[in-house]
């Protein structure tokens, strides 16, 4: 009997599990439906690379010899559901079971678990291979832990991988090159022009679509990029390796004005949405060390990102799934500014990077950790409005990798499973790894004057907002030692610096 092959548009690679037993008279499933391109309002850009990608993954299977049923949105009979589509799929002709490979995200998981018996078929959800550790072996690896910490996960995946080893120690003699990864960008460096593909016809299509069918969704689709097949993807890679990698250790924590991308790779989307495999890659970058032409500090800053902080990430999401998204460690509960849509600010750091995530569904890991997100936590928003709101805006965000990231990372709403203590932040670290407080019209210095950095008074505010809950933080010692200094008179007057800031901005308790 033949089988129903489900795949989900971030599942685009032949060798996903769902496909690893084709055989002749089973059919191959995609489908764009409004279910997935809603459930949260996506910005334009990932939905419209997400439809062309899969156009073209559709393609790329028909020219390999799959037979493929492919649901365009605006089919007539598109039902507006994964589900729906599966059970249309299925009437088309004589299938025994649906064979799927599992999603990355709790909730359709969950629903289906369901489908077997709304199908009355079996259904074979199989583990996602992209993924170089399982469930099991996380789960493994976690058990009898007192703390969940990436670097001694991140040891034994290089162990595992053989990325970076010279025997059973690491290349260099030390596992981790963090500390040499963050200078501030020269004024006078010169960045890489970058790799973008001129939209073919099918994405022109798509873009068309998205424009009609999303156009009140965030973003724009001005300057649309992104690679939408494996082949493009590959070049966008050997694109990053030649052109950023050499100074992509020494800056990449680093922000300027004007500019998204640095020497960032760009290439978490083609990654997640499987047009490239993350092990190859890593091994291309560990070639490039090899070779000579790249820094270790630049090889390992980004094979740490992949094989470390990746796969750390997917496998909390799925130890602690779904209890982990309702915690809220500080009952942080302001809503979210209206500038996080509108990059509407007089903040110019968050004006850059709301503004360039709105041009282009994209900031880079340092813009999402210490400027949207370290204000987000200084400023105690809502962790359910914040976690929307980076699901939203990202071409590569999906809700397991975004979902610890924000909520365990910049918000520290998990109480402490990801990081040891909050990555919470004045202005200084801002004005230490960008231009930005140059241009504003706050001074970074001040922290008591009306003309201060509003992340200077709300950190000092966040510190005795949650005094009970940090103060015992071995981490945090020596910052309350610095609160302690500060007489009560300068306590008040942060503390009321810091009210008149949230009524000003509409988001008062």
């Amino acid at each position: 009997m033949a089988a129903l092959r489900l795949i989900l548009g971030d599942q685009l690679s032949k060798s996903i599990s769902c496909l690893s037993d084709y055989a002749d008279g089973d059919l191959v499933l995609l489908a764009e439906v409004t279910e997935e391109a809603t459930y949260v309002r996506h910005h334009k850009k990932k939905i419209a690379f997400l439809f062309s990608a899969m156009r073209h993954f559709h393609q790329a299977l028909q020219a390999n010899g799959y037979e493929v049923a492919y649901t365009r949105l605006d089919d007539k009979k598109n039902t507006g559901s994964l589900l729906g589509e599966v059970k249309r799929a299925l009437k088309s002709g004589d299938f025994d079971r649906l064979v799927i490979t599992e999603p990355g995200e709790h909730r359709l998981l969950e629903a289906m678990k369901t489908w077997k018996k709304t199908l009355e078929k079996p259904v074979d959800i199989r583990p996602d291979g992209r993924f170089l550790c399982t469930h099991d072996t996380f789960a493994a690896w976690a058990k009898g832990r007192k703390a969940l910490r990436m670097e001694y996960f991140y040891r034994d995946m290089r162990r595992s991988t053989g990325l970076l080893m010279d025997g059973d120690k690491p290349v260099g003699g030390q596992w981790n090159y963090d500390a040499d990864n963050r200078k501030k960008l020269p004024k006078d460096m010169q960045l890489p022009e970058r790799f973008r593909v001129e939209p073919d016809a099918i994405t022109q299509e798509v873009l068309d679509l998205v424009d009609t069918r999303f156009g009140n969704h965030f973003g724009s689709l001005e300057g649309f990029g992104f690679a939408v097949t494996a082949k493009d993807a590959e070049a966008a890679l050997e694109a990053f390796v030649e052109d950023c990698l050499p100074r992509f250790g020494d800056f990449q924590d680093a922000m300027k004005t004007g500019e998204a991308y640095l020497f960032h790779s760009l290439l978490s989307q083609y990654i997640n949405a499987g047009l490239l495999d993350p092990l190859a890659v890593c091994r291309t970058v560990e070639a490039a060390y090899w070779d000579g032409g790249v820094p270790l500090n630049a090889a390992e800053g980004f094979i740490r990102q992949i094989i470390g902080w990746r796969e750390y990430i997917r496998g909390i999401y799925w130890l602690k799934m779904p209890e982990y998204k309702s915690t809220n460690y500080f009952e942080a509960d302001r809503p979210l500014p209206d500038f996080f849509w509108t990059a509407e600010t007089d903040l110019v750091c968050l004006q850059e990077a709301i503004g360039q995530t709105r041009d282009n569904a994209y900031a880079h890991h340092i813009q999402r950790l210490m400027v949207t997100g370290n204000f987000a936590l200084l400023a105690g928003i809502d962790p359910e409005a914040v976690n929307e709101w980076y699901l939203v805006v990202y071409a590569d965000a999906y809700e397991w990798v975004e979902l610890p990231n924000t909520h365990g990372m910049a918000l520290f709403a998990d109480g402490g499973v990801l990081a040891s203590k909050p990555y919470a932040a004045s202005g200084k670290y801002i004005d230490r790894m960008s231009d930005y407080c140059k241009g504003c019209r706050y001074s970074v210095k001040e922290k008591m004057t009306e003309d201060a950095c509003p992340f200077n008074y709300l950190y000092w505010n966040f510190l005795m907002e949650h005094e009970d809950k940090l103060r015992s933080n071995q981490r945090m010692s020596m910052i309350y030692r610095n609160l302690d200094r500060m007489d009560k008179g300068e306590q008040s007057h942060l503390k009321g610096q810091a009210a008149r800031f949230f009524k000003s901005i509409g988001i008062e308790r």
